[in-house]
Formats: C-alpha cells, structure tokens, sequence
C-alpha cells in the first residue's frame, strides 16, 4: 500500500472515529432521530452538489423501493439506534461494540445468503461475544443504565449486516455515488415522521451546530467519498483494515475532547473484539468484499 493510500486510510479511521464523538454532543442535545435526520439530510444535498459538480447524473429512481430499505438498514435505523445508546454509553464505548458489524454480518450471510460459515468465522464470532462479556464485565449499573444501551449498539451492528447482505443481492452494478445518495435520501425519508415529534424549542449552541456539521459534512459525506477513493486504489479488502483503526480513533477523541475514562477493562475488551473480527475477515467465504462496501459506518 502507498504511503497516500495509508494516509488516506487513517484519514478515514480518524473521521468515522470522531463520528461518535459529534453524534454524543448532537443526540444530547437535539435528541438521536432529529440529530440523524439532519445528518442524513445535510449529507444526502452535499453528495448531490458534488454530483452536480462533477456532472454526474444520478440514477436511483430505478431502486426506490430498495434505496428506501438501504437507508433504514444501512443509516436510518444504525445511526440511531448508536446515538441512542451513545446518551447513555461514552462514545469510545460504543465505537468498540459497533466493530462487532462484522460479526453480525457474517452470521447474516449465512442465514440469508448461504455464505460458507468456516470454523474461523465461528471462532471470531465466539471471540467476538467474549470480548462484549470483557467489556460489560465490570458494570454494576442496572439493565436500563448499561445493557440497554448496549444492545441497541449491538442491534445497530445487526442492522449494518442486513444492510451488507440486502446490498449484495440488490445493488451489483450500480454507482458508489449512487449508492451514497440514495441511501442517504431514502434514511431521510425513513426517518422525517419521527424527527418532526423531537423538534428542539430553542436554537441550538454553536457547538451543537458545529458537531452536526461535521458529523454530516465531513463524517458522512466527505468520509463516504474518500472511501470509495480507497476502494478505487487498494480494494475492498484492503479498505476494510478501517474496521480495525476506527476504534482506537473514538477512543482517544473521547478522552481528549470529552474526557471519558479509559479502562484496562475497555482496551482488553477492545483487543479481543478486533481480534475476532480478523478471525471473521480471514475466515474465507463470498462475502468480504461486501462486508468492505458496506463498512459504514460506520460512521
């Protein structure tokens, strides 16, 4: 790999890792189904001005009803079910338990897409759930303080493996730049009915518009445009070791900029879990590649 694509690469991990900083300090306080329907509303106009930029004429209409499932599975129904979570869990928290996507990913490719489960695949998703057990080992909160939020970041992982095998068998051939918008226009329409009922009653703070900002801008758009930059370059595979950077990133954002506590526990927690997803991602199979082009997120 070229030291530009390198760079490219850890340009990447750091802005999604900073996705979960940006989305604690919106959910807060503009509440998770307003602050993700901005953020996919903002994101879905600027990928269209770019397209507008660049001449390139968008083709989604074709696949409405697809793009519409797209964006719940792969942004709607994950970003806030993680912005959810994150009014409870600290941000690099979350970040370690949305890592698990590749997990969940091959597990849904199984059931749905009869993709070969190899014993690596299960040994990683064994792993996997340890590496949760490390993680939740040492709360002592009740279930609504802890394992709730938990599982909603859990459930968003599922999501993005839906979204991974639902793309696989739906979107073959179509435009990265497509793809993006209509995802993001179809989590739009998804979401606006329930965004309309946590409508803010005051302005919110320059810093809460700043973190939207960034948080659509640059951690979704942007992100998603240098991530199909990478693809182009090194692969699909390649642009998976994301998976692995992401974290570490939100973990230091956290404790720099929110001053969040990081415990033995957690980078354990963190070791154990990025080491079954290199268990799942070696473990053979169809569906790796898949599992890199749909590695949104996160986010």
């Amino acid at each position: 790999m070229k030291i530009k694509d390198m760079a490219m690469l850890g340009g990447l991990a750091a802005i999604w890792g900073s996705s979960f900083l940006f989305i604690k300090i919106g959910a807060l306080a503009l509440s998770p189904a307003l602050l993700i329907e901005l953020r996919v509303l903002i994101a879905a106009f600027a990928l269209l001005l770019f397209a507008r930029l660049g001449r390139h004429g968008v083709r989604i209409w074709h696949k409405w009803w697809q793009y519409l499932v797209l964006g719940a599975t792969n942004a709607a129904i994950p970003f806030t079910l993680i912005a959810v979570a994150e009014l409870r869990l600290d941000s690099g928290l979350a970040a370690i338990l949305n890592a698990t996507t590749p997990l969940f990913t091959a597990i849904v490719a199984w059931l749905w897409a009869k993709d070969a489960f190899t014993p690596g695949k299960l040994m990683g998703v064994i792993l996997g759930i340890v590496g949760v057990g490390i993680l939740m080992g040492g709360a002592s909160s009740g279930i609504a303080a802890v394992w709730l939020p938990v599982g909603c970041s859990l459930l968003a992982a599922l999501a993005y493996g839906v979204a991974g095998v639902f793309s696989s068998r739906y979107f073959k051939g179509e435009k990265p730049l497509d793809m993006a918008i209509g995802q993001q226009l179809g989590a739009t329409l998804v979401l606006l009915p329930l965004s309309l009922f946590f409508l803010p009653q005051r302005a919110p703070s320059g810093t809460v518009v700043f973190a939207l900002a960034m948080l659509a801008i640059v951690c979704t758009a942007a992100a998603y445009l240098l991530y199909f930059a990478l693809i182009h370059s090194v692969g699909a595979v390649r642009t998976l070791t994301v998976t692995f950077l992401v974290p570490p990133f939100a973990v230091v954002w956290g404790a720099l900029f929110l001053h969040e506590a990081v415990s033995w526990r957690m980078l354990i927690g963190l070791v154990v879990i990025l080491s079954s997803v290199a268990l799942v991602v070696r473990g053979g199979g169809d569906q790796r590649p898949r599992v890199a082009d749909k590695l949104d997120a996160s986010l």
